[in-house]
C-alpha cells in the first residue's frame, strides 16, 4: 500500500516513517508537515493510506478528511483521545495514541491490509477498466468514451480532458489521481503528473518525451522507470 504521512510535529513524521519502513506491505511515498503539500501529493500520486495528525495549524486532520471526496483509508495518530468519536463517524481505520508502540501500530496497519485487499476485490468486481467504455460528465451530459478512442489525457486542475483519436476532445470535472484509478493499467499509464497516455497510441519515444498523434508528452522524473520497464519488455 502506498502511504502518505501528515503531521505537524518533525520527530512524529519520523516515528511514522520509521515505523512504515518495517512493514513489508507498506511504502512511503510522502511524508507531509502541512495538509496544503499533502493536497498537492493526493493530485499527483495513488494514495492507499494515510497516516494523520488530528491537531494541525490553519486545518485540523478530521477537517482534512471532510474535504476529500473519495478519501484512501485513513489511520490517526493523535496525542488526544477526545476526539476518537468523531473520528470514527468518518470512517477510519484506527485510532492511535501517541506514543504508539510498535506493535499498536502494527495492528493497526494489517487492518488496514485487510480493508484495502477487499476494496481491491470490489474494485475488480466493478471497475469499469474491465470494460470497453466509460461514460463522463460533460456539460450537463453523461458522454460515452469509448477506450480505444483515447490517445491521451491531459490534466487541467480540477478537470481533465480527453484527447481522441479522432482529434475531438471531452472535457470533465475528476481529478487525475481518481480517473487512473478508473482506467486498465494495460492500457493507459500515468507519465507525467498532468498527462496519462494510451500505451497502444505511442508513436515514437524519446529520452524525456513520447510523441502521440504528433503531440509532444512530457515524461515525469518519477514516471520514466516504469515507462522504461514497459518499453524494455516489448524491445525487439
Amino acid at each position: 500500500m502506498n502511504c502518505l504521512v501528515l503531521d505537524d510535529e518533525k520527530l512524529a513524521v519520523e516515528l511514522l516513517e520509521d515505523n512504515v519502513k518495517k512493514v513489508p506491505f507498506l511504502s512511503l511515498t510522502a511524508s507531509c508537515r502541512n495538509p496544503m503539500e499533502a493536497f498537492e501529493v493526493l493530485r499527483e500520486k495513488k494514495i492507499d493510506l494515510i497516516f494523520l495528525d488530528i491537531k494541525m495549524p490553519g486545518i485540523s486532520g478530521l477537517e482534512f478528511i471532510k474535504t476529500l471526496s473519495h478519501p484512501p483509508l485513513i489511520i490517526l495518530v493523535t496525542a488526544f483521545e477526545h476526539h476518537a468519536l468523531e473520528a470514527f463517524s468518518l470512517n477510519v481505520v484506527d485510532y492511535l495514541v501517541k506514543p504508539v508502540s510498535f506493535s499498536r501500530f502494527l495492528i493497526a496497519a494489517n487492518k488496514a491490509q485487510d480493508l484495502f485487499n477487499l476494496r481491491q476485490i470490489s474494485q475488480q468486481n466493478t471497475n469499469p477498466s474491465q470494460h470497453d467504455h466509460i461514460f463522463v460528465n460533460a456539460g450537463y451530459s453523461l458522454v460515452k468514451v469509448r477506450l480505444q478512442d483515447i490517445a491521451y489525457i491531459e490534466g487541467l486542475r480540477d478537470y481533465v480532458r480527453m484527447h481522441l483519436v479522432n482529434d475531438n476532445t471531452v472535457t470533465t470535472r475528476i481529478s487525475m489521481r481518481n480517473l487512473e484509478e478508473k482506467l486498465n493499467p494495460e492500457l493507459f499509464m500515468r507519465v507525467h503528473k498532468s498527462f496519462i497516455i494510451s500505451l497502444d497510441k505511442i508513436e515514437s519515444v524519446q529520452k524525456y518525451r513520447l510523441i502521440i498523434q504528433g503531440k509532444e508528452i512530457p515524461v515525469g522524473e518519477s514516471y520514466k522507470q516504469t515507462l522504461q520497464t514497459y518499453i524494455t519488455t516489448r524491445n525487439i
